[in-house]
């Protein structure tokens, strides 16, 4: 049996800092050029609303801009909260986008991270489970068929053209984050591509249950990619990556928190305060290019990810620090990665 090649991608919460917004954004704009060069697998945005969390609440556009800003990356988001968008409306998007970037599109869906956020748009965090999973059914049949015609409990269609279609067949392919076994065999038995952003034994218990779980949908098919969510900074040194990470986590982490704090109701998902404590979680690193490549060979091997999806640009790391951070994990880290991937094929092959 051939070992899983390990591929590499982008997550990214575009989260504020202190500059102007037309240069945040050109900023990351820029940013997506270097993955686009440097061979990045794919970039994949969250969305967030209300909070300086998310400074594109709408994700379609921030992709629509990127995708005419690179030629190869594939991007998406990671996720579509699905309780905020009309489903109908989603379809034509998600075409126009597939259409216009050429094929490279990449779609996720989801109920939504922060009922805050939810709240604020006027949607009852409680029906979001029901409005995702009608939802998500809702989207693959008007992304799959030249008419629509759909009855739910939320929504209800008869005989609506479906003028758009999208580039990809049936349609781009599906993301989803899983945070415990029993999304992960959700996600195994529908044969998505999948990200943990947990703590690594966590993300190996829904791994190992993906690879149980998973059947090869067709003869020949390969594994889904499988993704290990960590935040990372590469330096020289340790010593010099650490400052840098030191200095803008808790910046992001202010916005993280921004909702809950403003609310004064408890978070879903926390995420520890400082740095340090990320990285004896496990959920980030900050190092030299053979520190950072040490730390991803032992998780993969830990948790059997074959996808790692880097957060590179968060809180005030400056256009220039992100891009040189990026230079060398693509130089120095990526090829360690690869290397040592042969002697770790029989850990990460699929469960017999």
């Amino acid at each position: 049996m051939c070992p899983e090649e390990i591929e590499f991608g982008i997550f990214d919460h575009l989260d504020r800092t202190g500059t102007s917004l037309p240069d945040y954004y050109e900023d990351r704009l820029k940013i997506a050029e270097a993955y686009d060069r440097a061979g990045f697998y794919a970039y994949h945005l969250a969305e967030h609303h209300s909070t300086p969390l998310g400074m594109a609440p709408s994700p379609n556009v921030f992709l629509a801009a990127l995708a005419q800003r690179t030629r190869r990356l594939r991007f998406g988001p990671l996720i579509f909260a699905l309780p905020l968008h009309h489903p109908l409306r989603l379809i034509e998007e998600i075409c126009m986008l597939d259409q216009m970037s050429g094929g490279r599109l990449e779609i996720g869906f989801g109920r939504g991270a922060s009922p805050i956020e939810l709240a604020c748009y006027g949607v009852d965090p409680n029906q979001a489970q029901d409005l995702y999973a009608e939802g998500v059914e809702l989207i693959l049949k008007g992304l799959t068929h030249k008419v629509l015609d759909f009855h739910g409990k939320h929504f209800s269609f008869d005989s609506v053209p479906m003028e758009l279609e999208p580039l990809q067949k049936p349609h781009p392919p599906i993301w989803y984050g899983v945070h415990a076994p029993d999304s992960a065999e959700r996600a195994a038995k529908r044969n998505l591509h999948v990200v943990s952003l947990d703590p690594p034994d966590a993300t190996r218990l829904s791994i190992e249950r993906y690879r149980a779980c998973w059947r090869p949908p067709h003869p020949g098919a390969v594994m889904p990619k499988l993704g290990l969510g960590r935040f990372i900074v590469v330096a020289e040194s340790d010593a010099a990556a650490l400052r840098l990470a030191r200095r803008a986590y808790p910046i992001w982490h202010q916005s993280f928190t921004y909702l809950f704090r403003l609310r004064q109701q408890p978070q879903n998902h926390p995420r520890p305060a400082d740095f340090d404590t990320l990285v004896e979680r496990g959920q980030g690193i900050a190092g030299s290019p053979a520190t950072v490549a040490d730390f991803l060979a032992a998780q993969l091997a830990q948790t059997r990810c074959n996808y790692v999806v880097g957060q590179f640009a968060f809180g005030d790391l400056t256009g220039g620090e992100c891009l040189r951070s990026i230079d060398l994990f693509v130089s120095d880290v990526m090829p360690a990665l690869r290397a040592r991937r042969g002697a770790d094929a029989e850990t990460l092959s699929p469960a017999r």
